[in-house]
């Protein structure tokens, strides 16, 4: 079946809102439809911070496409608003509802439940170097990406000899107690071999799992923060790693464990492994303050209830001056030849060890990047009953974009277009400027399944990790999974900001929830179509430049359109026509109209 969809216009998706809001320098701006004959408006700030209302009278400036515009400055300190207005008519006074997009609104004669506009603002400070904008970026779990053989085994682990065909360690259920001490022997080493991989592949970027010492296979129960683990190949692998890497033009960033220590570690030192007193051991400890017992010493505070995670206070000034510090862990793996961190559940972290974070990195590095692990709109974030100020004290150049990963995976699977705009708008409209071109836009992690599993595959349900581990697609849902995964990761490639690929994802790798997300790099068994196909999309991304606006969204269809190029993409599992003035198909030649967009498929169209 065909269906026509007409001339695609910026106004479309709009659908000639009653008013339109912009903040542009300190000044704000209201277009108001004249129909509404207004003849006056009001408005109203209020400070996030400390509940100040401020109201000021709004200019008349003149009258744009047929609507009368009203502005009034309004510059304050580094903070989170929230902007209302009033609107004056002969047929009385009108109030101002933001329908979600941080842009348009409606005008409604009651002010009972109008939604304010959110308004963000940030203060003076160094942005990442340009390299890291609209960058590619590849996230490697370290164990299981390439193991090179000239590491060390550790002598507290176990080992599977089967890269190929071996399953890490599972349980049968979430929740139920796991070691995480088993090794398949990826090391520095191996990226570091597969480095021209990388590069050919597009990749700008590599961004690690963490690499300090630690008992377990992922490392996120550090156990000695000034130690590259053995296993991975030690301090010199990491050292020739970042070497090569910034020798092909390739940047490195490292995951930074800060809100926890693992209870085997130098710090906790709970079993004695370390000859050193730790705080489970020692009242006496040097390390007795980085930790909150509300019972010595086996009642204490801990991530999310894990005992073998106890929680750092990061209010500490040790631990502060430990990890910030001129010495500290921070400014020392930027010395060594990291390029920035990505902070670990940044949620869990002090405002105190943020700012001090960025500082430190600037200060050994000017140019390297912060990008925080937070699953929400990190603008208006609460945690734990305290507004966070990621990016109004820029705390964090960037964050992971969880939000679009989710848009755009509901966007491929269930074809609503408008849903994604909303998305889109909003992040775009909440996250300051210089965030933006910096934000890390994925569709799977080590913490996710396999973006493959969550297109293709059956739901996992309440199955067994005895299943889960050897269950795979049929070849039928595997090939509806990859059009799936083509046209949600083509919209990713469009955005503005960082695309993050995990790990096998581009060589086709399956697998549901932890730890069957985390299986060995399929070398020798890659799906080449695959790898091709990802590789042309980030390397056709780089032309794409400045921001990005949903210009059309009708049923399953989208339209995105940055600078000269427009994106449209069909995400229904029927094919549609339509056309689109002004834009060629680079893959045609000539005129592109009518234009006929398959199932599950795409087009990018440049301006004539």
């Amino acid at each position: 079946m065909m269906r026509l969809i007409k001339d695609i216009f910026i106004d479309d998706f709009t659908g000639s809102p009653h008013v339109l809001f912009e903040y542009r320098g300190g000044v704000c701006r209201l277009f108001v439809k004249r129909v509404y004959c207004a003849h006056g408006c009001e408005l109203t700030v209020i400070c996030d911070k400390d509940g100040t209302i401020i109201k000021k009278k709004a200019s008349y400036i003149g009258a744009f496409s047929g609507r009368d515009c009203y502005e009034a400055d309004f510059s304050a300190g580094p903070g989170l608003y929230y902007l209302t207005f009033a609107v004056q008519t002969e047929e009385g006074d009108l109030y101002v509802h933001n329908t979600g997009d941080e842009r348009t609104g409606q005008l409604r004669a009651n002010p009972d439940g109008c939604a304010a506009f959110q308004l963000t603002l940030v203060k003076e400070g160094a942005s990442p170097d340009e390299s890291f904008s609209n960058a590619n970026m590849y996230h490697i779990f370290v164990d299981r990406f390439k193991k090179s053989g000239k590491s060390p085994r550790r002598a507290d682990a176990v080992y599977y000899d089967d890269w190929d065909n071996g399953v890490p360690e599972y349980t049968e259920y979430p929740g139920q107690e796991l070691k995480n001490n088993t090794f398949f022997g990826g090391d520095l080493y191996g990226i570091t071999e597969e480095l021209g991989y990388l590069k050919e592949l597009g990749i700008d970027v590599i961004y690690l799992s963490p690499i300090f010492k630690a008992y377990s296979n992922h490392k996120y129960d550090p156990g000695d923060y000034n130690a590259v683990d053995e296993c991975f190949g030690g301090e010199d692998a990491f050292v020739e790693l970042c070497e090569k890497a910034h020798g092909l033009g390739m940047k490195i960033i490292l995951d930074g464990v800060f809100d926890h220590t693992g209870d085997d570690s130098v710090y906790f030192n709970k079993y004695g492994k370390y000859e050193s007193p730790g705080a489970y051991n020692d009242p006496g400890s040097p390390y007795r303050g980085w930790y909150r017992f509300r019972r010595y010493p086996d009642d204490y505070e801990c991530w999310w209830g894990v005992k073998c995670l106890p929680q750092l206070d990061t209010r500490n000034e040790d631990v502060l001056e430990f990890f910030t510090g001129k010495d500290g862990v921070i400014r020392r793996y930027l010395r060594l030849g990291a390029d920035g961190w990505r902070l670990d559940v940044a949620d869990e972290l002090s405002d105190e060890l943020l700012d001090r974070i960025k500082a430190a990195a600037e200060a050994e590095k000017p140019g390297s990047i912060i990008i925080g692990e937070v699953w929400e709109d990190a603008s208006n974030k609460i945690a734990y009953g305290v507004r966070r100020r990621y990016f109004s004290s820029r705390q964090l150049d960037s964050v992971m974009n969880y939000p679009i990963k989710a848009a755009a995976i509901d966007y491929v699977k269930n074809g609503d277009a408008e849903s994604f705009a909303r998305v889109f708008g909003t992040i775009k409209s909440h996250y300051p400027d210089h965030v933006i071109p910096y934000l890390m836009n994925f569709l799977g992690t080590h913490d996710t399944e396999r973006i493959l599993t969550v297109l293709g595959a059956d739901p996992a349900g309440d199955l067994p990790g005895s299943v889960l581990a050897v269950k795979r697609m049929s070849d039928k849902q595997y090939a509806e999974a990859k059009k799936k995964f083509y046209l949600s990761f083509s919209l990713l490639c469009f955005l503005p900001g960082t695309v993050s690929v995990y790990y096998g994802d581009e060589a086709g790798m399956q697998g549901y929830r932890d730890p069957f997300n985390r299986m060995p790099y399929p070398w020798g068994r890659e799906d080449k179509a695959m790898i091709k196909k990802v590789s042309t999309l980030l390397k056709n991304r780089k032309k794409y430049r400045g921001g990005a606006d949903i210009v059309f969204c009708d049923g399953s269809v989208l339209g995105v359109q940055r600078g000269e190029y427009l994106y449209l993409s069909n995400a229904s599992d029927e094919p549609v026509t339509l056309t689109a003035g002004g834009y060629k198909c680079r893959s045609f030649d000539g005129d592109s109209r009518p234009l006929t967009l398959p199932p599950a498929t795409y087009k990018v169209l440049k301006r004539k």
